[in-house]
């Protein structure tokens, strides 16, 4: 394989993304987005299809007078319709109004889509693809053709699945890019057809995955290692139906592993953080699972594992999470021993005595039969060691607080009180919600944001509520966790009562404490 070789990578957030479902950006969005992609270093950025919707013209007029640092804006649209002459389809007018040097065309490759879908001839096809392009260069246009439904049309029909291409190439296309647009193609035949293809073409060819079949980067993959340049992806894998390939596991996959060059080092450093940007504009809660960036990728939880990483992190880390950005997790559980104590206690530089050790390891015990559960209140454990440790300092005093819930003429609402006290300033606030977590989150901000206006940036992504001992029936414990998250970090805090709303209360206490003293640079 030869080292450091070039790979394009093409994101296509904001158009395959957005079609995702319950995926909605707003033209705000949309701008933010980009230049967020921009500054990370992406070769191209495909904005949308212009005509076919007014925020996506509106966009890209926008764009037209914003200068990209490191990108190429790239609009995309399709070859001419059937019945249409090029220069008078108003959709290829809108590709070359659009102001972008640089356009990609889907046109249909498998046979079946040509006779079913457009419903004209396999030489009516190619017509379409051939006068598209050279419409387009003759603009001054640099041109790249999507291949839709490449694959299996090359399945069922090699000789045209390949004409299409040729076509394309001799027209004037600049990139050859094949789309696995149902996703049902495996990676083994991707790297077969792809070496196929790249020893009869003579453009660059790129891969376009989906992930129906769950193998979209594994697809991505193999079609550079059979020579693919080019790979198109969205941040995240987000997109229609199972998504496309993942640009947050491709990028790295293919940098750190295998030695090819996408982006430079220091915007590698900074894909977590690009991830959980998106996933926060599409207002995602990001799953904890995904690979390289996810919030639990390099989570450890058994005790052999805590003592083998904190030996060497080689044992059960595939790469140092600090190259994408992450960082090593190690979560207290009942699973846990003085292994994970000494990793978590490590950042405070201590001596850390066996009599610490031991009455820490106590303390987390003797709250986890009491329900308690710290693998992910890692905030909370944070808090409760500083505390015992003698290195907490009290950001706010509640000094109490008050929840009413009330029927009124519009519905059901919460109103809350809180009492808090700031060095020697009491605040006494009262806020609404739709319900009474909300109404104190909401009466909570009002009183600490102008002391602490950096919690302005502070979300609670979710909220889980379990019912300890049930046969208790409505005197049971109730065991609250919340999850919050900034733009830099994600934690996790936990309440623990029989009251609803008192554990309620102690888990959302807990995660605004944390995020002042973060912030503070306590931490």
């Amino acid at each position: 394989m030869e080292k450091q070789r070039k790979i394009e990578i093409y994101d296509t957030t904001l158009r395959d993304g957005a079609q995702g479902e319950s995926i909605f950006f707003t033209l705000h969005d949309q701008m933010k987005i980009a230049e967020k992609l921009d500054g990370f270093g992406f070769d191209f950025i495909e904005g949308g299809w212009p005509g076919s919707n007014p925020k996506a013209e509106e966009f890209f007029r926008i764009m037209a007078d914003r200068l990209l640092k490191h990108s190429k804006l790239v609009a995309f649209g399709s070859t001419r319709r059937k019945n249409l002459s090029v220069e008078k389809d108003p959709y290829i007018r809108a590709l070359v109004n659009s102001g972008t040097d640089v356009i990609v065309i889907f046109g249909k490759s498998w046979d079946l889509h040509v006779r079913d879908v457009l419903r004209i001839s396999l030489e009516e096809n190619l017509r379409l693809i051939e006068d598209s392009i050279k419409f387009l260069k003759s603009k001054g246009k640099t041109v790249f053709f999507d291949a839709e439904h490449f694959f299996d049309g090359y399945k069922e029909n090699p000789e045209y699945a390949l004409k299409t291409l040729l076509v394309a190439q001799q027209s004037g296309a600049e990139r050859l890019v094949l789309c696995d647009t149902n996703g049902g193609t495996l990676p083994f035949e991707i790297e077969e057809m792809i070496r196929k293809i790249v020893g009869l073409v003579g453009v660059p060819v790129g891969i376009h995955a989906h992930n129906d079949s769950g193998t979209a980067v594994a697809n991505s993959i193999a079609a550079v290692r059979a020579g693919a340049v080019h790979v198109q992806g969205t941040v995240n894998g987000i997109g229609e139906r199972c998504g496309n390939a993942d640009l947050t596991a491709v990028i790295p996959i293919l940098q750190i592993k295998m030695g090819f060059k996408c982006l430079e080092e220091d915007h590698l450093e900074q894909l977590t953080s690009l991830s959980r940007y998106v996933y926060e504009i599409a207002n995602i809660i990001p799953p904890g699972n995904q690979p390289f960036v996810g919030y639990s990728a390099f989570a450890h939880k058994g005790g052999v594992h805590i003592d083998a990483v904190s030996k060497n992190p080689r044992t059960y880390e595939h790469i140092h999470p600090e190259k994408v950005g992450n960082q090593r997790r190690i979560l207290v559980s009942e699973l846990s021993g003085k292994s994970t104590i000494l990793q978590k206690l490590g950042k405070y530089h201590l001596e850390m005595r066996p009599e610490i050790i031991k009455k820490i390891l106590d303390r987390v015990g003797e709250l986890e039969k009491r329900g308690y559960q710290f693998e992910a209140a890692e905030a909370s454990f944070e808090l409760m060691v500083r505390k015992m440790l003698g290195l907490y300092q009290e950001p706010f005093h509640v000094e109490g607080f008050r929840v009413i819930v009330e029927e009124r003429d519009s519905g059901i609402v919460a109103e809350a009180t809180v009492k808090i006290k700031v060095e020697e300033k009491t605040e006494y606030t009262v806020a609404e919600g739709n319900g009474p977590v909300n109404a104190l989150d909401n009466a909570l901000r009002k009183a600490l944001i102008p002391f602490y206006p950096y919690l302005s940036g502070l979300k609670l992504t979710d909220y889980k509520v379990r019912i300890l001992h049930p046969e208790k029936a409505t005197g049971a414990i109730t065991r609250v966790l919340i999850e919050s998250m900034d733009e830099n970090e994600t934690w996790g805090t936990i309440g623990l009562s029989e009251n609803i709303i008192e554990a309620s209360w102690e888990a959302l206490v807990d995660s605004f404490k944390y995020k002042v003293l973060k912030d503070k640079k306590k931490f």
